[in-house]
């Protein structure tokens, strides 16, 4: 048994052993009001169509990062009183959420990305080793689809359906917070569109590849310093250095989950700087406009 296994199941065994010895907690108000996700932005997601009427549970929490995330046995407890657990297609769900479902069979599992189609991570520095798209494993499809308006309208659309199949009741409720939802992701959609309409510089480089659907939205492209979750060889910074001497890069996107190190090397050998964004902040509406508006300003020659 690999590590990561045996620790997913210790993580089980106390979390068992937990539920088996406080059988007196009442959950069945927690089982009504709680939901479960994996990222801040989805937390944001379920409550501006839910307002205060599901409590929100979130698994990675500030400063983790979902591609290493692991659950704590309280985190655990925290799912098993849920009603529902909302995925977004993190690589980590998969590992462990049937085994805790197996613990709480009422619990609803719910893909908020149905009707999404991934697309592969980028990777500019092995291009001979590129496959079709329709190739690729699903370790090798990029899962930040909550960085694009227009994939977040089908998520949202799709919670609100889950709100409604698990609390009918309220049915009217959840309707109008999503018609009122979607028109403020129309208008963040606008707003994006018209930051970046008019640039001749179209190319951004980031440490970890999280921006792909955002830039597939707006006519952009991402150039990834992190190759397949791993720092780069000396050679590979090498053409990341002369790629980005050509297009003129002078800024360096990082996300506070990740190192600076090689960010901070290219930036000193090409004369730039190294500036953080994230992807995983709980106001996605108002961290999309600030991400925009900060890589807009990067691309002005």
């Amino acid at each position: 048994m690999s590590i990561s296994k045996y620790k997913i199941w210790l993580l089980l065994a106390i979390f068992s052993l937990t539920v088996n010895g406080c059988q007196t907690v009442d959950n069945t108000t927690s089982l009504k009001n709680m939901i479960t996700v994996s990222i801040l932005p989805q937390k944001f997601f379920v409550e501006k169509l839910a307002g205060d009427l599901f409590e929100v549970n979130v698994l990675v929490q500030p400063g983790q990062s979902p591609e290493s995330y692991e659950p704590t046995p309280s985190q655990m407890r925290a799912v098993s009183k849920s009603a529902a657990y909302v995925q977004i297609g993190a690589s980590f769900e998969k590992v462990w959420i049937e085994k805790v479902h197996a613990i709480n069979p009422e619990m609803v599992i719910f893909d908020s990305s149905a009707g999404i189609e991934r697309i592969a991570m980028p990777d500019h520095f092995h291009e001979d080793e590129q496959t079709n798209e329709a190739d690729h494993s699903d370790e090798e499809l990029d899962p930040h689809i909550w960085t694009s308006p227009k994939l977040v309208k089908t998520q949202v659309e799709n919670i609100a359906k889950l709100l409604i199949q698990i609390d009918p009741q309220n049915a009217t409720t959840y309707q109008a917070n999503l018609a009122q939802f979607l028109t403020e992701i129309d208008q963040l959609d606008l707003e994006l569109q018209s930051e970046f309409k008019d640039l001749t510089n179209r190319k951004f480089m980031v440490y970890h590849p999280a921006w792909g659907y955002f830039a597939q939205d707006y006519g952009l492209e991402q150039i990834a310093i992190e190759i397949g979750g791993t720092e780069p060889s000396a050679k590979e910074m090498s053409q990341i250095i002369d790629l980005a001497k050509t297009e003129q890069v002078k800024v360096i996107f990082v996300q506070p989950e990740f190192s600076v190190r090689s960010a901070e090397t290219i930036a000193s050998e090409i004369g730039g700087r190294v500036l953080p964004i994230s992807n995983l902040e709980y106001n996605w509406l108002e961290n999309m406009r600030s991400v925009g508006k900060i890589l807009a300003e990067s691309l002005v020659q």
